[in-house]
């Protein structure tokens, strides 16, 4: 899908953050009740959709990295005083 999902119909054309977005609408939506059984229905079947887009937008980013990194994927983690993110691996670059 190459960075993009099409919605069904006339909707647009959307990226991760987007899709992100849509998708946590839509839990939300069900969660609070205010959708019909029809419409709880297409809401999940969109939902699927979304999260195969998303999860695979991941996956292109995470062998993006290490591609970057010369194949070796590194450890980060952030440092919860500062926010500050951190390599623990030992690739080269």
């Amino acid at each position: 899908m190459a960075g993009q999902l099409k919605k069904s119909g006339a909707q647009k054309t959307v990226g991760f953050e987007s899709a992100m977005a849509e998708l946590e609408q839509i839990v939300a939506d069900m969660e609070a009740g205010k959708l019909s059984l029809e419409d709880s229905l297409a809401a999940y079947k969109r939902g699927t959709e979304l999260l195969s887009f998303c999860r695979g937008r991941l996956e292109d980013a995470q062998q993006q990295v290490s591609v970057l990194e010369n194949g070796v994927l590194k450890e980060f983690s952030t440092n919860s005083e500062t926010g500050q993110i951190t390599s623990t691996g030992s690739g080269q670059l």
